[in-house]
């Protein structure tokens, strides 16, 4: 299994990516969705299923990362769960109505990452 996390912040990239490592995935990373993107549609590193996506970031932002990867018709078998500290219920609805599939608000613990990945099927 891989995963692609997309965060600004090299600190949860790499927390996720311990928690995620742990569960047995090869881990991904990208800075911003633009950076994402390129990673997503490279044929050599694109095939991914899971992307772990922050809201808030430079360049372009994950809620416009989903609607970009939900675009694009090779991309939408990926499993997207936002990953970020916009907790008010109209952004956790937005982000689900633009096609997450999963929604964690920071901080959160390594069990309630396990919880979501076992949600969408993705856990052990």
């Amino acid at each position: 299994m891989r995963a692609l996390i997309v965060d600004d912040s090299r600190a949860m990239r790499k927390i996720i990516g311990g928690i995620l490592r742990r569960e047995g995935y090869e881990i991904l990373e990208a800075q911003n969705g633009e950076e994402a993107l390129k990673i997503l549609k490279d044929p050599e590193t694109g095939r991914v299923d899971l992307a772990t996506i922050d809201w808030n970031m430079p360049v372009m932002n994950g809620l416009e990362l989903v609607v970009n990867i939900r675009a694009e018709k090779e991309l939408r078998n990926i499993t997207l769960m936002m990953v970020t500290t916009e907790s008010e219920h109209s952004q956790i609805v937005r982000a689900l109505a633009a096609g997450a599939h999963e929604y964690l608000i920071k901080p959160f613990t390594p069990e309630a990452v396990n919880e979501k990945l076992l949600l969408l099927g993705l856990g052990t």
